[in-house]
C-alpha cells in the first residue's frame, strides 16, 4: 500500500478538533475523503483548514493537538488504496 503525508503549508499551531468541546475532525483508522478537514493551523487568530489531499485510511498524526508546526512539516499520513 502506498502512503501520502499530509504537510501543513503555513506555520501555527496545530488543532485536531475544532473546539475544545468538539469531537476530531478525524481519528487514525478512520476513512477520510480527499477534501475532508483533518486539522486545523492557527497563527495570529486566523485557522486555516488542513485537507487530507487523498482518499484512504488515516493511519496516524504525525504531532500532537496544540504543538507548532512549521511550513511543510508532516501533521499525519494517510494510506491509499
Amino acid at each position: 500500500m502506498a502512503t501520502h503525508n499530509v504537510q501543513t503549508p503555513i506555520p501555527g499551531v496545530f488543532y485536531r478538533r475544532p473546539a475544545p468541546d468538539q469531537p476530531e475532525y478525524a481519528a487514525p483508522g478512520d476513512v477520510v475523503a480527499a477534501d475532508q478537514t483533518i486539522g486545523l493551523v492557527e497563527v495570529m487568530k486566523q485557522y486555516a483548514e488542513i485537507k487530507a489531499g487523498v482518499a484512504g485510511t488515516l493511519v496516524s498524526f504525525a504531532v500532537e493537538s496544540e504543538a507548532t508546526i512549521g511550513p511543510g512539516d508532516v501533521v499525519a499520513v494517510i494510506e491509499t488504496a
